[in-house]
């Protein structure tokens, strides 16, 4: 009985408000088609959990799949997507509402955003609404999707999210954005590193560099080669600096295999004191020119 409410709580709360506001059909054709899952079927999942990526979703039967998705990266990010059975078959707007619970009889639903409906796709809110989407339904409201059914001149749609089972789930995806990393493949698939005077040792700042992607790659196994040159600054010897920037090659292909990088899919290339990048008449220069250039390629 009590879900029994919620569905009539919910129905008669986005009539009211299109009743209240223009509407994209006549108010004598307005039939409202609900979609929603019962309490036995309500299910909230995290579907990916990793350094990288953090997906939180759920199921409304017969319509299709709501998600919450957050990528790692230098900022905290959100995305909340809408992916529905039968894509759009027009363009078009979606109020979406916080709709109340049943015990919170007489509270009127809550108007949070538009919700733009493009054609052949899935639709999408950004950060600020989708954590207000997360907010709303920790509080035990279900956010509700209305548009005008493109397919049907008669009927409009209400999608409703379905707060049952959400605070479990909900905590595991808040770790899991909490242990996101703070960069991503695009901060480190080009890395210059660079060396100390006359030896295959890494500054500091290039070993904490060179850590950072060794993090990376334990959470990625997607990458398909890695194209590692090596170089020197001219001082000593043309000779020993060649042979000095091949043993730096080497120590870094090591490393990528050690990484879990297959040998195969690492090319190397010492090229000595030549293609300097800075002058070699200053410390500081010498320094720029001491370098290795990571390239990492993924799928």
């Amino acid at each position: 009985m009590k879900f029994v409410g919620y569905l009539c709580l919910s129905l008669c709360s986005l009539q009211l408000l299109a009743s209240s506001e223009q509407s994209p059909l006549p108010a004598e054709r307005q039939n409202v088609r609900q979609y929603v899952a019962t309490i036995e079927q309500a299910n909230w999942s995290v579907k990916t959990a990793t350094a990288l990526q953090c997906e939180l979703s759920h199921t409304i039967p017969n319509f299709g799949e709501v998600s919450f998705v957050s990528h790692s990266g230098k900022e905290l990010n959100l995305l909340f997507a809408l992916k529905m059975t039968r894509m759009p078959d027009d363009y078009g707007l979606a109020k979406v509402l916080s709709v109340p619970p049943a015990w919170r009889a007489g509270e009127q639903a809550k108007a949070i955003t538009d919700f733009t409906l493009l054609k052949q796709f899935d639709g999408d809110l950004a950060k600020k609404e989708a954590w207000t989407l997360l907010t709303e339904l920790e509080q035990g409201f279900s956010p509700t999707f209305y548009f005008a059914d493109w397919h049907s001149p008669f009927d409009q749609i209400a999608a409703a999210v379905n707060p049952v089972q959400f605070a479990g789930p909900y905590q595991k995806f808040n770790q899991c954005m909490a242990g996101l990393l703070r960069y991503t493949f695009d901060d480190i698939a080009m890395t210059v590193l660079n060396y100390q005077s006359n030896s295959d040792e890494l500054t500091r700042e290039s070993e904490a560099r060179l850590k950072q992607i060794a993090e990376y790659l334990q959470h990625d196994k997607s990458i398909v080669s890695v194209r590692i040159d090596t170089y020197t600054d001219s001082y000593g010897g043309r000779w020993s600096n060649e042979e000095l920037s091949r043993k730096r090659a080497a120590t870094l292909k090591a490393f990528f295999v050690e990484a879990g990088i297959e040998e195969s899919k690492i090319d190397t290339e010492g090229f000595g004191e030549k293609r300097h990048v800075a002058p070699n008449d200053t410390p500081r220069g010498r320094g720029v020119n001491r370098r290795a250039v990571i390239q990492l390629a993924r799928l």
